[in-house]
């Protein structure tokens, strides 16, 4: 397990991108939230996910997020760039673009809204990884694409030298445990409350949104479990469900940020369609926090 997180990292967080007043793109905060993220145990970070709100942010912007992430955090973490469309050429574009930049690997999400069949998704991924050499990790979420990456699809994917990994939030277990047993593909689990599961199964780490908050404990946690510590690491995911749910209580970009501002931390404004945290919302993801210590 050990020699297999280097190419992505270990503890990964799916990173907000933090907007000013006037809607902006805030570069000040987003180098501040990225630097304060790795000094709390990430040695990754995606940059223009879905929780970084890509749908509504410009190409533009996603490059400047890419290159400002990368100039704040150096050769800390490893930095993955957010390229999935519903649009195979799009994607394309945005894997060069960030290729570019400099970033050290791509997040490619199933293509979404136009739920493709998996001949179309097979041919998507394989076209995105052909366009440049950066190791792609593939995300499996078909509760917001619509449509999940079949088994008999991953295995044909993980026959691509570029297609290294799975970001795994599809909530079956037997499915993951069936490509993990027959390729030789890099696992993270892409659903917070099934971090430690996953791990059972071979992953080697976390695209983690709660990692906004508890980066340590997810890296403790995941120390313990390869020490063999289990009652460890079990107490330690644990302690971090609370936390997941609250955070999950809504769409997750509005809750993380509403809760990093209250901590006096660079979260930022949301962009319409997602609107602002309720005080309660917010009140509940820091009494989460709050119960852990």
């Amino acid at each position: 397990m050990e020699s297999m997180v280097s190419t992505f990292g270990s503890v990964i967080t799916a990173m907000v991108t933090p907007f000013d007043h006037e809607g902006a793109l805030d570069e000040a905060g987003l180098a501040a939230l990225a630097e304060h993220l790795v000094d709390n145990g990430n040695d990754g970070l995606v940059v223009n996910g879905t929780t970084g709100e890509a749908p509504t942010t410009s190409d533009t912007e996603k490059l400047e997020a890419v290159r400002i992430v990368l100039d704040a955090v150096g050769d800390r973490a490893r930095v993955i760039a957010g390229v999935g469309t519903s649009d195979t050429a799009h994607s394309i574009e945005l894997a060069k673009q960030a290729h570019a930049a400099g970033a050290h690997g791509l997040l490619v999400v199933t293509p979404y809204y136009n739920k493709p069949p998996q001949a179309g998704i097979l041919a998507h991924f394989q076209a995105v990884a052909d366009a440049t050499d950066l190791p792609v990790m593939l995300y499996d979420i078909p509760g917001r694409t619509g449509v999940p990456i079949e088994t008999a699809t991953l295995m044909r994917l993980a026959e691509h030298p570029n297609i290294r990994a799975v970001k795994d939030a599809k909530g079956d277990l037997v499915a993951s445990a069936q490509v993990l047993a027959g390729t030789d593909l890099q696992w993270f689990s892409g659903e917070d409350g099934l971090n430690l599961p996953l791990l059972a199964l071979g992953a080697s780490g976390f695209v983690s949104v709660i990692g906004h908050f508890v980066s340590n404990t997810l890296a403790q946690m995941r120390q313990a479990f390869v020490a063999g510590d289990w009652q460890t690491a079990r107490d330690l995911h644990f302690s971090t469900l609370p936390v997941n749910e609250a955070v999950f209580a809504t769409q997750a970009a509005i809750t993380v940020k509403g809760a990093l501002n209250r901590l006096g931390l660079p979260g930022g404004n949301v962009r319409s369609p997602l609107v602002p945290a309720t005080p309660e919302q917010v009140g509940a993801v820091v009494a989460a926090l709050g119960a852990r210590r």
